[in-house]
């Protein structure tokens, strides 16, 4: 017996074409109690791993308030209500994991430049004796 006749029936048909270093926003149902409700996580996808099966999943990174957030959902999971693809980009990786690093580095120089702008400019000693 094959595992796909098994896996067939779970399997979304749904799901727009997601590659590597699309923007995307992932509606994921969330139940609160006896409410439920949909969530939105938007960013870009750096991962996609486990084929077209059913174990097929996404990693999508945002950056919240200078910190790096990322998740990982299963495609066709039924907590995932709709995904929309907002933008493509065209990409030279199958997995962007350099973007983390790449991130880094510019708040790095973005903090670099706060601070100096925070830091009080010094007096030379020959300003401070012409005084």
């Amino acid at each position: 017996m094959d595992i796909a006749i098994f896996e067939k029936p779970y399997l979304r048909t749904d799901l727009p074409e997601i590659r590597p270093g699309d923007t995307v926003r992932v509606q994921q149902k969330i139940k609160e109690g006896d409410k439920e409700r949909v969530s939105a996580f938007e960013g870009m996808v750096i991962a996609r791993k486990h084929g077209r099966g059913i174990s097929a999943t996404i990693t999508v990174r945002k950056v919240v308030d200078g910190i790096g957030v990322e998740r990982i959902f299963p495609l066709h999971a039924p907590m995932i209500a709709k995904i929309d693809v907002l933008r493509h980009s065209k990409t030279r990786r199958a997995k962007l994991y350099f973007i983390r690093d790449k991130a880094a580095r510019e708040v790095r120089r973005k903090m670099k430049q706060v601070w100096r702008e925070a830091a009080p400019a010094k007096e030379t000693p020959a300003e401070a004796s012409a005084e």
